[in-house]
């Protein structure tokens, strides 16, 4: 809708956003709405909450091949697995994965600059300049808490309490992004909600899946589909050894962003488990992270052992490269972590 007001106006007919969840296409398909939009001189058409339309990927396939002349966009849940799941539309979209802010992101909007974008490689070789010309213009560290608590989500730019309005948010996406999307009973819902609290109280840790199993009363291979389906709604984060992945057990699960931590327990949310969600959130777009080696939490890309810790912890190891809290500027091998916050 905010696209349509930015490049159309309201009294522009060329453009039309749609809900698919609206009374109205319970009776009208698809088909016939898009047919008679193009009739009208319609070009652009937006679909919000399409997999609320049963059999939407058939009918999307059809105008796709019959009516070129009509750009469609649609949002829809990242637990769809558009590729993996939808083959109608294989090799017909092109998807784009909306993340929550950025701290660069986030930044930008508290104080009104417009940092660029780094690399990883530009920040493994030059993150000492970026570092400096960045707090040259302001103190990163004077927002960095902030942003773990409530800067990921776009909640914080609204007059409502963060925290009821983000439980909220993730009850919604068990309801509807796992329960629904997935087609599961709305009976399962307590035992999602429970497997989500133990994990996300005593992430980053090794889950002990028959433990978890005996917890919600289910097979231990439904506890792993469970994770899973937690990791695919946005809501976990799943890491293996090299060379391991699903439906073998993760060597650790982390939360996926620091805000969803704060929520659920906020008197026992441990400051390294955070230091270490910050890192993983940010690099696994893009990248490869897998168990590091001994005495590193992380591997990028197979080739870059990292240590996350306090500056004031740290005991120099230079086969290690360390993301390093409470510093605005670092040097070599050790990189201030909330720089990684500026890779998208």
């Amino acid at each position: 809708m905010e696209y349509v007001r930015e490049f159309f106006g309201k009294d522009n007919r060329e453009c039309l956003y749609i809900n698919l969840n609206h009374f109205y296409f319970t009776e009208r398909t698809l088909v016939d709405f898009v047919a008679e939009f193009r009739a009208k001189g319609g070009k652009v058409l937006l679909i919000d909450q399409v997999f609320k339309y049963p059999g939407w990927s058939k009918e999307l396939h059809y105008c796709y091949d019959n009516y070129p002349d009509i750009r469609i966009v649609f949002s829809g849940s990242f637990v769809m697995r558009l590729k993996e799941e939808n083959p109608d539309l294989s090799g017909k979209v092109v998807s784009y994965n909306l993340r929550g802010f950025s701290f660069r992101e986030y930044l930008n909007l508290m104080v009104g600059t417009s940092f660029p974008v780094y690399s990883f490689d530009e920040v493994m070789k030059d993150h000492t300049i970026i570092a400096e010309s960045i707090c040259s213009q302001v103190k990163p560290m004077a927002f960095f808490q902030d942003y773990l608590r409530h800067g990921y989500y776009p909640f914080f730019l609204e007059k409502r309490n963060f925290s009821e309005n983000l439980l909220k948010t993730m009850n919604m996406m068990l309801e509807v992004d796992v329960l629904y999307i997935k087609q599961i009973e709305q009976s399962y819902l307590p035992k999602f909600r429970k497997l989500l609290y133990l994990l996300a109280i005593s992430a980053p840790c090794a889950p002990n899946v028959s433990q978890l199993s005996k917890d919600i009363k289910t097979s231990r291979a439904t506890v792993m589909d469970y994770i899973k389906y937690l990791t695919d709604a946005r809501l976990m984060n799943m890491l293996y050894t090299e060379g391991e992945t699903f439906p073998k057990k993760p060597a650790k699960v982390y939360m996926h962003n620091t805000n969803l931590m704060y929520p659920i327990r906020p008197e026992t949310v441990n400051v390294q488990a955070v230091r270490e969600t910050f890192f993983y959130n940010n690099l696994h777009k893009g990248h490869k992270l897998n168990v590091g080696a001994k005495n590193a939490q992380f591997m990028i890309d197979k080739a870059y052992n990292f240590k996350i810790e306090e500056s004031s912890r740290i005991r120099n190891n230079p086969d290690l490269y360390y993301a390093v809290d409470k510093v605005e500027t670092g040097h070599e091998n050790l990189i201030p972590l909330w720089l990684f916050g500026f890779l998208y």
